[in-house]
């Protein structure tokens, strides 16, 4: 996955509390396990006023204007503002694949739901829990401010907010470590590639006959 060190982009407040993961990216679009082409799915049932199906051809279908990423001032954002118990519901992993996929690197949220906020890491999106207080003004000052821009510093875990005070968030090591380097659970497990390709070979000379084409 893409490291992330620090990431300037434009907010888009989604002032809902719960938003679960059906909502952002409904049971339809699960068939597929690729990683990519979720991102106009996105938030489908909120996003259009009709019926989204895989394979269906978006750029046709009607808008719901009142949804806030179809407002032009939210079309470019990559930086998603949300309410508490952000990605509750199922354990689908394909919600973070659709944010990522429509160019979200950033969710900020008072609170997530454990394996979404999982699954934020083990793809390259960060999941930033701040204080109701702090997302409250955040609120206030992106819907102020039109094109209202954050700048994540992952290594200083600081947000620098334009007409805020400089804002510090906590991160496990281990999940920064990994994010910094652009490490997922596969990418982890071939730091290890030498030691595990010694093991096989130890492994296939004591027991050749577990090797043994038939």
């Amino acid at each position: 996955m893409d490291k992330f060190d620090t990431f300037t982009g434009i907010v888009a407040p989604l002032d809902r509390p719960n938003v679960d993961t059906d909502a952002i990216i409904p049971k339809q679009f699960l068939k597929s396990i690729q990683r990519s082409g979720f991102g106009p799915n996105l938030f489908d049932e909120w996003r259009y006023l009709d019926h989204g199906e895989p394979g269906k051809d978006n750029s046709a279908r009607p808008l719901n204007p009142d949804f806030v990423l179809n407002q032009a001032r939210y079309r470019d954002a990559s930086i998603l503002l949300g309410r508490e118990n952000f990605g509750c519901g199922s354990s689908r992993e394909h919600a973070v694949w659709a944010l990522l996929d429509d160019g979200f690197r950033v969710v900020i949220a008072p609170s997530f739901a454990d394996i979404f906020f999982n699954n934020c890491f083990k793809n390259g999106v960060l999941p930033v829990v701040l204080p109701a207080a702090t997302v409250e003004a955040l609120f206030a000052a992106t819907t102020a401010t039109p094109g209202y821009a954050l700048r994540v510093d992952l290594q200083a875990q600081r947000i620098e907010a334009p007409g805020l005070d400089a804002i510090g968030f906590e991160i496990d090591p281990f999940r920064k470590d990994c994010l910094l380097r652009g490490l997922d659970d596969i990418g982890l497990t071939l730091q290890h590639a030498d030691a595990i390709r010694a093991f096989e070979d130890r492994h296939r000379q004591a027991a050749p006959w577990l090797f043994n084409k038939p």
